[in-house]
């Protein structure tokens, strides 16, 4: 037998968590076949089999956590003699037959059953014996009592009132065990799930955290008119689609935003660890803020002011899929500049986004909303109206230097015909 040590998969991780096995012990295996899925703090990684064989355990369980370097399955290669003992299966057999043979000759044991048919006629000639008035008998009633449950210290054993409560009382302290039994047991199973933060959402809760309490965020809000911008996207649609793309419109957010960039050149800028450069960049990677299952990523679009808007469309749609998936490769994860989160598509209209660390500003995209304008002349119209919330790094960047790029940015949403002149 042989056992496949989880190898190196990415800088720095040292442990990985086992998020679902594709096959079982004793499954026969092919070269290359997808064995294990396992979660880093990038991303999920498809491990497969390096040769054919047969997997005879598996030494990490779904859901706990696997090293680097350590053993995660042993197989057995295709072709080896496998030892076994000729002698277990009739074992094996001849021990099932005594035992279903001991299991049919043990006599069945069933509890006797408790019946209150014969008590009831009893009980009810005792109570009917028992003196008491008929204030005290309803007050017995009310509580499920009989009458021969409670010793009665009046004249020829007559049940009082006080009698009534003293057994109340005692009851409900000899009660009380059990009741704090039963409150135990409600709170044990109302007690919430136990789930450790693993993968992707422990690196987000650590970065957010960081980002949040060492850049200081300022937010800025617009109003961008998209009418026309919805426009242009159905008439581009059906030739994207001949070419086999889907259009949205995060690729037309994506090219404005790469030409107001250009500018705007300090919103593409980070700052050095040590806070005394910056660094401009010349090339515009875009983020985009993904939900996925593994939680959130931000995959991003590498030098989106060189690429068309269909090869924007075509990265668009491959890292969505594939942050979806929780597939995403260590490469489109690294190097953004600048970032984006459509919180519209999940219906929201304002938001006070968290800049994705080292960059500079991240931009939420609310819902589209037809709402009521006035044009120039003062006539309303129906226009289709986009809610957005700029988050600035404010170490280096001021409320005018942002209000000045989201003008930029809005002017080319607003009059897409314009990024035409624009375009190399």
């Amino acid at each position: 037998m042989s056992d496949f040590l989880l190898p190196d998969i990415g800088e720095g991780i040292v442990e990985c968590e086992v998020v679902e096995w594709r096959v079982a012990e004793g499954d026969q295996i092919e070269e290359d076949q997808p064995i294990v899925e396992v979660m880093t703090d990038k991303a999920l990684v498809e491990i497969t089999a390096p040769e054919a064989g047969v997997v005879t355990k598996l030494y990490v369980a779904q859901g706990q956590i696997a090293k680097v370097h350590a053993p995660l399955f042993a197989y057995q290669v295709e072709g080896e003699n496998q030892t076994s003992d000729p002698t277990s299966n009739n074992k094996s057999e001849a021990e099932t037959e005594t035992a279903q043979s001991a299991a049919s000759e043990k006599p069945s044991e069933r509890p006797a059953e408790f019946s209150t048919a014969t008590a009831t006629p009893a009980a009810g000639r005792l109570y009917n014996k028992v003196p008491a008035s008929p204030a005290v008998r309803r007050l017995v009633r009310e509580h499920a009592l009989q009458l021969t449950e409670i010793a009665g210290s009046g004249k020829d054993g007559r049940v009082l009132k006080e009698d009534v409560l003293t057994h109340l009382d005692q009851a409900s302290q000899t009660a009380t065990p059990s009741s704090q039994a039963a409150v135990k047991t409600q709170a044990e199973s109302s007690a919430p799930r136990v789930e450790p933060l693993r993968g992707v959402r422990a690196v987000m809760a650590k970065r957010m955290v960081e980002a949040a309490s060492t850049i200081p965020h300022f937010h800025y809000g617009e109003e961008i008119d998209v009418t026309a911008l919805l426009a242009l996207r159905e008439r581009l649609k059906p030739l994207a689609e001949a070419q086999g793309e889907r259009l949205t419109l995060m690729p037309l957010f994506m090219k404005a935003m790469a030409l107001a960039v250009a500018e705007e050149p300090i919103v593409n800028a980070q700052l050095n660890a040590a806070g005394d450069e910056l660094h401009y960049y010349s090339q515009c990677n875009i983020g985009m803020a993904v939900d996925s299952k593994a939680g959130l990523m931000v995959p991003n679009v590498k030098n989106v002011e060189r690429l068309t808007l269909l090869e924007i469309a075509r990265e668009v749609g491959r890292l969505t899929t594939a942050a979806r998936e929780g597939r995403v490769d260590q490469a489109d994860l690294k190097g953004g500049t600048i970032s984006i989160s459509n919180i519209g598509a999940l219906g929201g209209t304002y938001a006070a986004p968290i800049i994705n660390a080292p960059e500079a500003a991240i931009v939420a995209i609310g819902k589209t909303q037809w709402l009521p304008r006035f044009d120039e002349q003062g006539a309303v119209q129906r226009r289709a109206i986009m809610t957005i919330t700029w988050a600035g790094d404010h170490r280096f960047i001021d409320g005018g230097t942002i209000a000045r790029f989201c003008n930029t940015w809005k002017g080319f949403l607003e009059a897409p015909d314009s990024m035409l002149l624009h375009l190399a």
